[in-house]
């Protein structure tokens, strides 16, 4: 009971936010044996779906309520990313058993598609789907994917340059591009024929782990090695690049949210940071918990979720507009 109170009294606390006051900060503590949390989607109700990847299972937080519920992935589970189909269910990429998991928002029930045993062990980390309704996955261990849901269909491509594919993300126009961590560039996926074509940023050996598409079809990436963030234009062909704030900054996840301000997830500041294209300047939110580790961001309108899988919890920032 004791557990619960306060579990409950964290849900209603706000916490302060340190550097701009049109955000509202808010924190869920996760449950043991629920905790870890990896990567974070939210679906069309505003229920938070969570990858809680050390205990093989799939989260799911009422906000309102704070209630968490888990939802087994099965023997070996260690699921990676999660994000909300377009049929409303979240789709995980589960390294465990090296397969792509549909989990029924209703029944719970866990649907599986396993790569192909020839494959091996690839290292799934982030999925994404296409205008067509397919699932488009990468392996960091130089691979990268699709799934036809509809038909079972499943294809698998190596990587150019092997070893490193990990974020990946959809342009409003339909286009798929992968970043490649231990690869140090993004690539462009052709859906139709899987071809991926090679795209060098400008900063030599940065790292680029995560990929977000903005509204207007720009690929943002955030850059770990380097801790930039670096945006390219696919009309113009070109690059821009901005370094993180701080001495040492180490940009993990990225995210655009629905007013196209981009968010990163800074391990070396312990913060979560929004950048402005417009005005070219960024406010960090420093994490009240060390090494919070924010692996991945996503949201829904006037809400931004971060989960912070070095202090099992997860935190969402509410822009002033959600609040009315």
């Amino acid at each position: 009971m004791r557990r619960l109170l306060v579990a409950l009294a964290l849900v209603l606390m706000a916490l302060p936010c340190p550097a701009r006051a049109d955000v509202a900060v808010q924190a869920y503590e996760l449950p043991k044996g629920g905790g870890s949390p990896h990567d974070v989607a939210v679906d069309a109700a505003g229920i938070v779906w969570y990858a809680a990847q050390r205990d093989g299972q799939l989260g799911r937080l009422e906000p309102k309520t704070g209630k968490v519920e888990l939802v087994s992935l099965g023997k070996g589970a260690a699921p990676h990313g999660v994000i909300i189909g377009p049929d409303g269910a979240p789709w995980i990429t589960e390294g465990g058993t090296n397969a792509i998991v549909r989990v029924d928002p209703k029944s719970r029930e866990v649907k599986s598609w396993p790569l192909p045993e020839a494959r091996g062990f690839v290292n799934l980390n982030t999925l994404t789907f296409d205008k067509r309704g397919r699932v488009w996955f990468t392996g960091q261990n130089g691979v990268y994917g699709r799934l036809d849901p509809k038909t079972g269909a499943m294809q698998v491509w190596d990587a150019p340059r092997g070893r490193g594919p990990y974020g990946i993300t959809t342009t409003p126009d339909g286009d798929v591009y992968y970043a490649s961590l231990a690869g140090n560039h993004i690539a462009r996926v052709a859906v139709e024929t899987g071809q991926a074509t090679i795209i060098e940023p400008p900063t030599k050996n940065q790292g680029a782990r995560r990929v977000w598409s903005d509204s207007r079809g720009r690929i943002w990436v955030s850059e770990w090695n380097a801790g930039n963030v670096s945006r390219y234009d696919p009309a113009s062909k070109t690059w821009k690049t901005w370094k993180l704030p701080g001495e040492q900054p180490r940009a993990y996840a990225v995210y655009v949210d629905d007013k196209d301000m981009v968010w990163l997830s800074d391990w070396g500041a312990n913060a979560m940071v929004r950048f402005n294209p417009d005005t070219e300047k960024f406010d960090a939110f420093p994490s009240d918990r060390r090494g919070s580790n924010v692996r991945q961001i996503l949201g829904g309108p006037g809400e931004v979720w971060a989960p912070e899988s070095g202090a099992d919890r997860l935190v969402v920032y509410r822009t002033k507009s959600s609040l009315r």
